[in-house]
C-alpha cells in the first residue's frame, strides 16, 4: 500500500466512527461505497488497505497552527517569554534565528510530524513583519510544496506585530498576499495597534482587493474584545464577507455575560463568522454545543508548538482533541466524539465552505458515500477510548492515498 496513488481502493475491516465492521470502497479520492465487512470477498484488482478492525475517522483539520513557530525535534529549552502578546512576540523575534536548524527545516519537520499523526488539512499562520520580511512565509510555502500530495495547506499572512506599530508592516502583508498567501491575517485591532478602524480598514481592504478570506487573532479582554468583535461583524456585513471571516482565540468574549454570549452567537451565525480554538488550559472556552447548534463553524488547532511562546505542543491533533474534551469537562462518549468531529470536519468546514458545517453534537460526518477519502485509521475499543489512549497504531490517508503509517511517512 505504500506510496501508491489509489484510483480505486478498498479499505477493509474498519469501523467508521466506531460502528459496525465495514469495507470502504474509494474511487478517485472519494468514498463510493460503505458495505458490511465481507471476510470472503475476493480482490477485484483494487489496492487493499487492511484496517485490522481499527476505527475509521475523518483525518484531522488543524485550522490554527503556527508552522513557522516551532522547535519540534530540537532539544528542549527553558521558556524565556515575557507576559503579553508584545512581550512574547519579542521573545520569539530575539530567538527564532538562533535555533539549531534553519527555519525551513523546522517548518518541514512540524508539518511532517502532523501528517504522520493524522492531520491532512492545515491552515497555518506565517508571520510577516519588519524583522523577518517574507522569510517565514517562504518557509511555510516550501513545506507546503514538499507535502502537497500528503496534505492540503492554506497559509495565513499574519502580522504578528500588528500593522501600524512598525513602518512597512502593511506593505509586507500585501507582499505575502501577492506571493500566494491564501488568507489575510489580523490581530487585536484595539489593544495592539490601538486604532481599530485603521487596522480593519487595512485587513478588510486587502481581503477585498485580493478576494481572500480573513482570520483575526483576538486576545482582547471583556468588553474591549466585544467592541472589536462588533466592528469585525459590521465590516463583514457591510462588505458582503459572510462566510469568509474567522475569529481565532477570542476566549475572553465568553466570560462577560450570558446576554453577550447569546448575542455573539446569533451574530456569528447570521454572518457565518467562524471561530477556531486551541483549547487553552486557562480562561474561558467557546461554548461548543451552543455554537454548532446555532450553525457557527468551529474548528480546532494546535497553535505554536514547543516554540518561543510556549513549551507545549507535540504535532498530534489526537492529543489536542483530548485537551479539547478535557478543558470542556466532557465525560460522556457522545461529547468526546463531538470533540473529534470539531477537530476533523468542523475545521474542514472552515477550510472549505462547501463542506457541511456541524449542526449538533450528534453529527458524525466525513465517512459517508461521496465524502473525500481523507482518514485516519486508529486502534481503539471506541472513539472515546482512542481519544483517551492516543494509540500509535495509525494509518493516514489523504484523498484515497496512504501517506503515513505507524507515525512515519510512506
Amino acid at each position: 500500500m505504500k506510496g501508491t496513488t489509489l484510483n480505486s481502493a478498498v479499505i477493509r475491516e474498519v469501523r467508521p466512527w466506531g460502528g459496525d465492521l465495514s469495507d470502504v470502497t474509494v474511487v478517485d479520492g472519494h468514498i463510493s461505497a460503505v458495505t458490511p465487512h465481507n471476510p470472503a470477498a475476493a480482490n477485484g484488482g483494487e489496492t487493499v488497505v487492511e484496517g485490522r478492525g481499527r476505527l475509521l475517522l475523518p483525518s484531522f483539520s488543524d485550522v490554527h497552527v503556527h508552522l513557522d513557530s516551532t522547535r519540534l525535534g530540537l532539544p528542549f529549552r527553558e521558556h524565556t517569554g515575557a507576559p503579553g502578546v508584545w512581550g512574547m512576540m519579542m521573545n520569539d523575534r530575539n530567538n527564532w534565528r538562533n535555533a539549531e536548524t534553519p527555519i525551513g527545516e523546522r517548518v518541514e519537520t512540524a508539518l511532517r510530524m502532523m501528517i504522520e499523526r493524522g492531520t491532512t488539512r492545515v491552515r497555518s499562520y506565517a508571520q510577516v513583519d519588519v524583522d523577518c520580511g517574507l522569510e517565514r512565509f517562504e518557509a511555510v510555502a516550501a513545506a507546503r510544496e514538499t507535502h502537497k500530495d500528503r496534505a492540503e495547506v492554506k497559509i495565513i499572512a499574519f502580522p504578528q506585530a500588528g500593522l501600524l506599530l512598525e513602518k512597512g508592516s502593511a506593505e509586507l502583508l500585501q507582499e505575502a498576499l501577492k506571493a500566494g498567501a491564501d488568507v489575510v491575517g489580523g490581530i487585536d485591532p484595539c489593544s495592539l495597534d490601538r486604532d481599530p478602524v485603521r487596522h480593519l480598514d487595512l485587513v478588510f481592504g486587502l481581503a477585498e482587493k485580493y478576494q481572500l478570506p480573513i482570520d483575526i487573532h483576538l486576545h482582547e479582554p471583556g468588553e474591549l474584545g466585544h467592541f472589536s468583535a462588533d466592528l469585525i461583524a459590521e465590516r463583514t456585513r457591510a462588505l458582503g464577507m459572510q462566510g469568509n471571516v474567522t475569529i481565532s482565540h477570542g476566549y475572553p468574549l465568553w466570560g462577560v455575560s450570558e446576554a453577550r454570549t447569546r448575542a455573539l452567537i446569533e451574530t456569528w451565525a447570521e454572518l457565518d463568522i467562524s471561530t477556531a480554538t486551541v483549547a487553552p488550559g486557562t480562561g474561558h472556552h467557546p461554548p461548543l454545543a451552543q455554537l454548532v447548534e446555532a450553525g457557527v463553524r468551529v474548528g480546532l488547532g494546535e497553535d505554536g508548538q514547543r516554540d518561543y511562546w510556549s513549551p507545549y505542543g507535540n504535532a498530534d491533533m489526537l492529543a489536542r482533541t483530548w485537551q479539547l474534551a478535557f478543558v470542556n469537562g466532557f465525560r460522556a462518549d457522545e461529547l468526546i466524539e463531538h470533540a473529534v468531529a470539531v477537530a476533523s470536519m468542523g475545521g474542514a468546514s472552515i477550510l472549505d465552505r462547501s463542506t457541511p458545517r456541524l449542526s449538533s453534537v450528534a453529527d458524525r460526518p466525513g465517512t459517508q458515500v461521496s465524502d473525500a477519502a481523507s482518514f485516519v485509521l486508529v486502534a481503539g475499543d471506541s472513539v472515546a477510548a482512542a481519544v483517551m489512549d492516543k494509540p500509535e497504531d495509525r494509518t493516514v490517508l489523504h484523498r484515497g492515498r496512504v501517506v503515513a503509517d505507524q507515525l512515519e511517512l510512506v
